[in-house]
């Protein structure tokens, strides 16, 4: 068997039951999250290196490519707070600068305490906001996105490795997180049973919490403060019969780009017969994909030919199917959009990337860290 294929599959099976029927033009909201660890097994000099890369050949990628919105492919890179380097951190900052992508928050950690947690995030949040990075509430108060390491979200891993903190989605939300994108991480056993889905999961003090909530629904005024919940976004994840192992099973479609397996217009398939929508406006889909672009071979595909090849080939796509259109969006624009369907609005989604959260400019750093604590 798969593994983890017992969590998920349930969910795979009843899928029908959240299937809405799309009308007129289906908007693509495409989102790449990438899980950014410059130092990992090397040092300062090949991380700087690696960052080096990205600073060189990202806007000449970018450069060649334009969505419904004329706006250039874009990256989120996640950084992992707990390496941080004021030059590597810089350098993403150079690159973000340069092509409209942004940073948010990764995370690894072990044996962990809520306390030294919360201190370490707010550390984080501090250095990466003063290279320009992260986002501001309409108060002004600094927010990220965030993605944990090794996926061990909320203590869920079956061994308690990798987190140690109960209660994990509080301490996120208290400090200024405005959505988790750790999902989907199958075959992983962290992997949630709710799948393909966005939603607001209930933080409490037993292990993955997150493996339960409510879906997000349009046209119902929800305010941005829900005490102990988090929104939770999600990327696709399905069975593909289409490459199958062994030639007899269905390789696990989890929105992994690797040098193996880059985006292509099949995948792409997949990813929208996913409908990773808000409940009530099917015609928005969000397909967050994830990588780890500073391993040297995800380098090279992300800012290479296979990349180039998938852009291309959306633009023949969208050329080919009016009722296709492609936006290409940061892990915040991506959750402006989708706040947006949810307090009812609909049409072009272009138009609220900017809708709740605001990009931090460079030098910025009045303001403070979110504090909701209960």
């Amino acid at each position: 068997m798969i593994r983890a294929l017992d969590i998920w599959l349930p969910a795979w099976r009843g899928r029908q039951k959240y299937v809405q029927h799309t009308l007129g033009t289906r908007h693509v909201m495409l989102a790449v999250c990438d899980h950014f660890e410059p130092f990992h097994g090397v040092g300062k000099p090949e991380a700087l290196a690696r960052v080096e890369t990205w600073q060189r050949e990202f806007p000449k990628l970018a450069g060649e490519f334009r969505d419904a919105d004329g706006v250039a492919p874009k990256h989120t890179f996640f950084y992992p707070i707990e390496q941080y380097d004021r030059d590597v951190v810089q350098g993403i900052a150079d690159v973000c600068a340069a092509t409209g992508s942004e940073t948010e928050v990764h995370l690894h950690h072990e044996n962990d305490t809520a306390e030294n947690m919360r201190r370490t995030l707010e550390q984080g949040v501090e250095r990466l906001s003063s290279h320009g990075l992260l986002s501001r509430d309409q108060a002004g108060t600094l927010r990220y996105g965030f993605v944990h390491g090794n996926w061990a979200l909320d203590n869920s891993h079956p061994e308690g490795r990798h987190c140690g903190v109960r209660n994990e989605l509080r301490v996120l939300r208290q400090t200024g997180c405005y959505a988790d994108f750790t999902m989907p991480c199958a075959p992983e056993r962290m992997q949630t049973r709710i799948i393909n889905s966005v939603y607001y999961a209930r933080g409490t003090d037993q292990p993955k919490s997150h493996d339960q909530g409510r879906r997000v629904v349009a046209d119902r005024a929800v305010p941005d403060r829900h005490e102990d919940e988090l929104l939770m976004v999600q990327g696709p994840l399905a069975l593909n019969w289409q490459r199958k192992k062994f030639g007899l099973l269905p390789r696990v479609e989890n929105s992994d780009l690797t040098a193996a397996n880059p985006p292509t217009i099949e995948r792409l398939r997949l990813w929208l017969d996913c409908q990773v929508a808000v409940e009530a406006r099917p015609n928005w889909v969000f397909v967050k994909l994830h990588t780890h672009g500073a391993k040297p071979e995800n380098t090279r595909m992300l800012l290479g030919e296979p990349m180039r090849a998938f852009h291309r080939a959306l633009a023949n796509l969208t050329a080919k199917d009016p009722h296709i259109c492609i936006h290409y969006v940061t892990a915040r624009e991506l959750v402006n959009i989708l706040h947006a369907a949810e307090a009812g609005h609909s049409g072009h989604p272009g138009q609220f990337r900017d809708f709740r959260y605001r990009r931090v400019t460079s030098g910025e750093t009045e303001g403070s860290m979110a504090d909701t604590r209960h």
